[in-house]
């Protein structure tokens, strides 16, 4: 009798380990899963960042271009260099706009956020601190009050 209660218990501990390994992997797979569809949610938003950076190029470029050759004909033909000072800002625009469209800045801006993140770790602390569990529940209790006490 004892050994019949023995064998079962031992099978029941072991249907136990089972379920829980299975557990364990379903979890494991689920944030592999969310991290994975997070990923490419932001992939596809940089993507759409870049491209509309570049679409914004094309128009701005033409711009840029039309004005540069307007304000220089015009500094030209009054003798007044004061009209090419529009050109400067202009020109640094057109260039932020080329750089994140087709050039390095996403690259650099990543490397610097890597160093924000390695270095400067504090500065990206949240106010009060984490947001906890049981923080979320008592602002949810104290709204619940409210709401009942109306």
């Amino acid at each position: 009798m004892v050994k019949m209660g023995f064998i079962f218990s031992k099978s029941m501990n072991e249907n136990m380990k089972n379920q829980k390994e299975f557990m364990t992997m379903q979890s494991q797979l689920q944030l592999e899963r969310q991290l994975t569809m997070q990923n490419e949610m932001r992939e596809r938003q940089m993507a759409m960042q870049i491209a509309w950076s570049r679409e914004f190029l094309k128009y701005f470029g033409t711009f840029f271009g039309l004005a540069t050759v307007s304000l220089t004909t015009g500094a030209i033909k009054r003798k007044k260099p004061a009209f090419l000072i529009p050109i400067v800002p202009l020109s640094f625009i057109f260039t932020y706009q080329y750089d994140l469209g087709y050039g390095t800045l996403l690259q650099r801006m990543k490397r610097e956020a890597e160093d924000i993140l390695e270095t400067e770790k504090a500065k990206l602390e949240m106010p009060k601190g984490m947001i906890t569990f049981e923080s979320l529940e008592s602002i949810r209790r104290e709204q619940s009050r409210f709401v009942m006490d109306k």
